[in-house]
């Protein structure tokens, strides 16, 4: 639920803005002091570039330069100064497209790479081992790609590729001998994706591209779903899109899914897509962009932010929904203001996608769809009517294909077998000892599923009338029974009660809150008894 509590983090962050109008506080009291999560370093240079270029009253530019990480910083320090008489750009956007200029240099770019490139800049190889990599066959490539750690030098691994058997009953062991970086290209380029996996489209308004998709695997003889989806409604498309009703129909005799209003940085909480965690073989996201806000262009400082904040929602939601080795293709303009290219590398890569290849939009298979504005200039003009995107040209646009590579995200907890050998805990009745395993055990497959006991802390009993105490309404699990609490607090006025769970458990006439001390919370159970004060 990591996706959802970033998208709810970021809320509170613009509810808690202390320099919010008191109309968009909604009542709620203003903040009387402002976090910092600069740290000291950082503030010291951004306060050093700052004098250095005399914006120190420029609130726009500070806060382009507290997005940055330190490296970015240190880049900036050494050889650039901002326009500040620019008359197109402020110096904050200046300062973007200087650090994208940074990052096309040093990495593959947001241009064409193909696998070898993606894998070279992935492992810091030099030009030497790229060679290596373009000479060997597709059985040989493949192998290294999948196996290959870094431990051992790549002139060393290439003898273990040779041995290897490439598993012809498979797609992906076809043509073993062919040359490999052609071969894996054009396995991108005619999506070849798995047969057996579903596969998800967000964010395509007039439904033409998962139309295509979905076509595209019939013809091929795939069994997995095509799950189509909008951002708008379906009362929405109507009004943009004569033909949504038949595009729909045609999905569903598909076998397609078709859902409406779907958030893809939400999906996680979105009740339609429950039960599809980890079936996803294939996601696609097509020209991207997080909305127009009028009176600013897209690269503006201001709400550029929302462009970067959708990609790494986006990702983040993805990952409990993807199959390991599912692939995420994104399309975008190279030279996009909006979502920048490395927008969605770095997104991809910080929630656990490895970038494999970028390839030319006009050389996928799926490209020739009815793309659409996906605003309300579709009721009168589409891109592919004569009429395109201002300021884009078709050779700069690209697919950003990742894979997700699922990492060891938590220890997993030790079986009853485990816990059950005798060494582990000493007892004089091995009767005794299995009870003590058996409840052990018992408590880990609750904790495991976000329910937490109370164990061993003193609950202690007071008046309800304190007027300093509040009454917070029965939220989250509650794993001990509202009677059984009664009458323990009936019977004794100290109840032995605690656990972690962070939330108020019961609401029995008595108020409840909670206090953190470390790793346990303590329990204080108000109750009409003055005396015990």
């Amino acid at each position: 639920m990591d996706a959802v509590e970033g998208t709810l983090r970021l809320k509170r962050l613009l509810s808690q803005d202390d320099e919010a109008p008191e109309e968009a506080l909604n009542g709620k009291k203003r903040r009387t002091k402002k976090d910092s999560a600069t740290p000291a370093a950082d503030e010291a240079r951004i306060q050093q570039l700052l004098t250095r270029w005399g914006l120190l009253q420029d609130k726009v530019t500070r806060h382009v330069l507290e997005t940055l990480t330190p490296d970015e910083l240190k880049l900036l320090d050494d050889s650039y100064v901002p326009d500040k008489f620019n008359q197109m750009r402020g110096p904050g956007e200046l300062i973007i497209c200087q650090i994208a200029a940074i990052k096309e240099r040093v990495g593959p770019g947001g241009g064409s790479a193909d696998s070898v490139l993606s894998f070279r800049h992935r492992w810091k190889m030099n030009i030497d081992e790229e060679a290596m990599l373009r000479k060997i066959t597709h059985k040989e490539l493949r192998y290294v790609m999948q196996e290959f750690n870094g431990d051992i030098s790549l002139e060393d691994f290439l003898p273990q590729a040779s041995a290897s058997v490439a598993d012809e009953s498979v797609t992906e062991g076809t043509l073993p001998d062919e040359p490999g970086v052609h071969v894996i290209s054009r396995f991108n380029r005619l999506e070849l994706i798995d047969p057996l996996a579903d596969a998800a489209v967000f964010g395509d308004a007039n439904l033409s591209f998962a139309l295509m998709l979905a076509k595209h695997r019939e013809a091929l003889g795939h069994v997995g779903r095509v799950i189509a989806t909008t951002f708008e409604t379906l009362e929405c498309l109507r009004e943009r899109y004569q033909e949504i009703d038949s595009t729909i129909k045609t999905l569903e005799d598909l076998c397609s899914e078709v859902y409406h209003g779907v958030d893809c940085t939400r999906i996680a909480v979105d009740s339609r897509f429950h039960g599809m965690e980890g079936s996803l073989g294939a996601v696609y996201y097509n020209f991207p962009h997080a909305g127009a806000v009028s009176g600013f262009f897209d690269g503006h400082p201001c709400v550029n932010w929302r462009h970067e904040n959708l990609m790494r929602l986006f990702f983040r939601a993805l990952r409990s929904f993807m199959k390991p080795g599912g692939l995420v293709k994104v399309s975008s303009s190279k030279g996009a203001v909006g979502v920048r290219w490395f927008y969605i590398t770095e997104s991809a890569q910080e929630n656990e996608f490895i970038h494999i290849e970028t390839m030319p939009f006009r050389e996928w298979h799926l490209h020739r769809y009815g793309r659409s504005y996906g605003d309300k200039r579709d009721v009168h003009r589409r891109p592919g009517q004569g009429e395109g995107y201002n300021v884009q040209r078709a050779e700069a646009d690209m697919v950003y294909t990742f894979k997700y590579v699922a990492r060891r995200l938590q220890v997993n907890r030790p079986g009853l077998g485990e816990l059950c050998y005798r060494p582990v805990v000493r007892s004089t009745r091995a009767s005794d000892a299995f009870v003590t395993f058996r409840r052990l055990y018992k408590r880990f497959v609750t904790e495991c599923s976000g329910t937490h006991a109370c164990w061993g802390f003193s609950c202690f009993v007071a008046p309800k009338s304190q007027p300093v105490v509040e009454q917070p309404q029965l939220r989250g699990q509650a794993p001990v029974e509202a009677a059984l609490l009664g009458a323990a607090v009936a019977a004794v006025p100290q109840v032995a009660l605690a656990g972690n769970s962070g939330y108020a458990l019961l609401q029995l006439g008595w108020a409840v809150f909670i206090i953190s001390l470390g790793p346990a919370v303590l329990f204080w159970v108000y109750f009409n008894k003055p005396e015990l004060l």
